[in-house]
């Protein structure tokens, strides 16, 4: 390892005023697996968007064998020997084993000559252990199976470093077991390996070295044998809470307002329970691939769980659709505000009247539109929507003003029950704080709230109490007084409160 084949450079990345990567130097060799680790928004995804030619570092230079490069896109990536597979492969599954691992090389005769491309293909799926048949289609392929082809596909264009991005995220124990061997097979044949992942269990028995990142920047980077779980753990982490937000004053009541009792979408999550006071913030912690999202859009009734029991203001309540829902007080603000939250190119107005449109419709069946404007003007004073007019379109507004029209078009239907889906995602500090506020409001005027967030300060900030999942399960439910963000990320990447590795 006396050469490095890629290397960042004091490389940092900017977009707008975020900086997403700051000062960052790593440097990969030959012949070994090199683990990053951190937490969600770490800089994981803009580092790896650098070295594979997708984005253009705003400073600082990326260097392949000890000469600096300018990787200006995935052509390029590709012709030095640089890919990547992520979570979700990337596979035709309409064309076969063969032909996928060959389409990116449309010339040479490859398509043409298909027992040479049928051989290759062969040759390319034994070196990496697979037993695979190459005149499979695609679509019957396991995840596992079609990012052995996406890592064939990488071979067979002389692959020198790759990126597995998560790659163990959605597959079974077996599966994951077999594509680590992968992954070490390819450093014992003289590959640099980046292995991106947070199942720290697999970060120690597939790396070498394993570099932790943090807010955009380089933190430490070890040889696997001179670090354990804690050290890990506490550097991905190592953020002082109260430099975020302080935790306020509990409003729970006694009443129950939700309870859940063996919650399972079969394939996804299982045996959710807990309960859900008036008053109270139930905050959901985990990882990429915990399922958090998938029990609240089971709870809201877009993918209605297949088994369990819930029960809504002391009833039983089998919810299957997001009508049914709304209509029994149970709001959900999703994550992804411009795909499902906001309709961008509609006014504020429209916006904050379109979850409960029929209380704006007069008697002929027309919108009311000074009802729909009183309305929009009450909540932008309310919520400090900033913008000069209710009838600037949602999409010209800010991130924070986004996430508070969005809100606001739920608090019009007076819900008792509200789904926040990383509700501070993409907004500044001071808007996340003006959220926070409003969330608290609401319990404290006697709602109740489930806060998902991928941010543990938040998270610790937001959570009377804290549950923890980890790959559809539940690890644990944390009263407040009993949890930090050590705690939290421990069970989120299945480790008991001692640091060992869960059953």
């Amino acid at each position: 390892m006396t050469q490095p084949v890629l290397s960042l450079d004091h490389v940092s990345k900017r977009f707008g005023s975020t900086l997403a990567l700051s000062d960052m130097s790593l440097v990969l060799f030959p012949g070994e697996v090199h683990a990053i680790v951190g937490e969600n928004g770490a800089g994981k995804s803009t580092m790896i968007k650098i070295m594979t030619g997708i984005h253009q570092p705003s400073e600082g230079t990326v260097s392949v064998d000890d000469t600096v490069r300018t990787i200006s896109g995935s052509q390029t990536a590709r012709e030095l020997g640089i890919a990547a597979i992520y979570q979700e492969p990337m596979v035709f599954p309409d064309l076969d084993v063969a032909e996928n691992i060959f389409i990116s090389q449309v010339g040479g005769g490859w398509l043409q000559n298909k027992a040479k491309q049928r051989r290759e293909a062969s040759a390319l799926i034994e070196r990496i252990g697979m037993d695979l048949d190459v005149d499979r289609a695609a679509s019957g392929l396991t995840l596992a199976e079609q990012q052995a082809v996406e890592i064939a596909r990488a071979l067979s264009q002389d692959v020198r470093v790759l990126i597995m991005d998560e790659p163990t995220a959605s597959l079974s124990a077996h599966e994951a077991e077999q594509l680590r061997r992968i992954a070490r097979q390819l450093a014992a044949d003289g590959v640099a390996v980046v292995y991106i992942s947070h199942r720290l269990e697999e970060i120690f028995e597939v790396a070498d070295r394993v570099t932790v990142i943090r807010d955009g920047e380089h933190i430490s980077t070890r040889l696997i044998t001179e670090t354990d779980t804690d050290t890990m753990i506490a550097e991905m982490v190592g953020r002082e809470v109260g430099n975020y937000f302080a935790k306020a004053k509990s409003h729970a009541r006694d009443e129950v307002i939700l309870s859940v009792g063996g919650l399972t979408l079969d394939g996804v999550f299982e045996n959710i329970d807990f309960e859900l006071r008036r008053g109270e913030v139930l905050a959901m912690a985990g990882l990429i691939g915990a399922r958090r999202t998938d029990v609240a859009l089971a709870l809201f009734g877009i993918h209605p769980a297949t088994s369990g029991t819930v029960a809504y203001k002391g009833e039983p309540l089998k919810i299957t659709s997001p009508k049914q829902a709304m209509d029994a007080g149970i709001a959900y603000v999703s994550e992804d505000r411009r795909k499902l939250g906001l309709a961008m190119p509609m006014a504020i107005r429209a916006n904050i009247s379109l979850a409960t449109l029929g209380d704006f419709l007069s008697k002929i069946g027309l919108i009311n539109r000074e009802k729909e404007r009183a309305t929009a003007h009450q909540f932008r004073q309310r919520l400090n929507i900033r913008t000069p007019d209710i009838e600037t379109e949602v999409g010209m507004l800010s991130g924070g003003n986004q996430q508070k029209v969005m809100l606001a078009k739920w608090l019009n239907m007076q819900p008792d029950l509200l789904i926040f889906d990383e509700p501070t995602r993409g907004i500044d500090v001071g808007a996340k704080a003006e959220v926070h506020d409003l969330i608290r409001d609401f319990v404290k005027q006697g709602g109740a709230a489930i806060v998902i967030s991928s941010d543990l300060p938040e998270v610790l900030a937001m959570g009377d109490r804290i549950l923890v999942m980890r790959e559809g399960e539940q690890m644990a439910i944390l009263d407040h007084e009993e949890a930090n963000q050590e705690r939290i990320m421990a069970l989120a990447t299945g480790q008991d409160d001692l640091g060992r590795v869960a059953a």
